[in-house]
Formats: C-alpha cells, structure tokens, sequence
C-alpha cells in the first residue's frame, strides 16, 4: 500500500477544485476508513478497490 503523498507525485491520485482526493483513473472521490487504535488513515477507490495510507 502506497502513501497518498507518493500516489500525488506520481500521478495515481489527483486533487479536485474543493482540494478532495480522487483516483487518477476512476476520477471518483476516496472514501475514508479510520481506525481509532491505528495511526495511519486508509484512503479507497469505490470502483477500482485501491488503496493509499495516509499518516495522521
């Protein structure tokens, strides 16, 4: 699982006019998954199931 600020770099994630995240290929926007006991934020693709990790 890449980094979101890596995926930004190269190309595999992009930022909309409002700064949102979305999938370079899909151009959908990223759901968040939070989990409480972990450090890190995982941010998904709904239609093409990638994934990125992004350091809270």
């Amino acid at each position: 699982m890449k980094s979101v600020r890596k995926a930004l770099r190269e190309g595999e994630l992009e930022k909309d006019t409002y700064d949102r995240l979305v999938c370079g290929e899909c151009e959908q926007p990223l759901k968040t998954e939070n989990d409480p006991d972990e450090i890190k934020t995982v941010r998904s693709c709904p239609d093409c199931d990638s994934e990125w990790k992004e350091i809270r």
